[in-house]
């Protein structure tokens, strides 16, 4: 089996178990009266497989994109710096007015 696959499987797994965790903990504390909802409704283990598979499919996305971006390798030598700033060349030029009056600027 190639290992590309290898490592989807395995994170798969990975993220499956860190959602079976996570359900259990919230099963546990209770949040929100998740555990009496789950254990008095006729349809408590159907919304606990759901939950389970949801939380799954996120849990093992996440897993399985942290261990794709861990794959990359160091890069050796510069990686840039701070960029010089540039010199401000600007120089005022006066500007005469055709009626020989100084205008004034007049806001909205």
């Amino acid at each position: 089996m190639p290992k590309l696959i290898q490592l989807y499987i395995r994170n798969v797994l990975i993220g499956f178990a860190i959602a079976a965790a996570f359900v259990a903990m919230l099963l546990w504390f209770n949040v929100m009266g998740l555990w009496h909802l789950v254990s008095t409704s006729e349809t408590g283990l159907l919304a606990l497989s759901i939950l389970w598979f949801m939380n799954g499919i996120v849990f093992a996305g996440v897993q399985f994109g942290w261990a794709v971006m861990a794959l990359a390798e160091d890069e050796d030598g510069p990686r840039g710096g701070t960029p010089a700033t540039p010199e401000f060349l600007a120089i005022p030029v006066p500007v005469k007015s055709s009626d020989g009056k100084r205008q004034q600027f007049r806001g909205r």
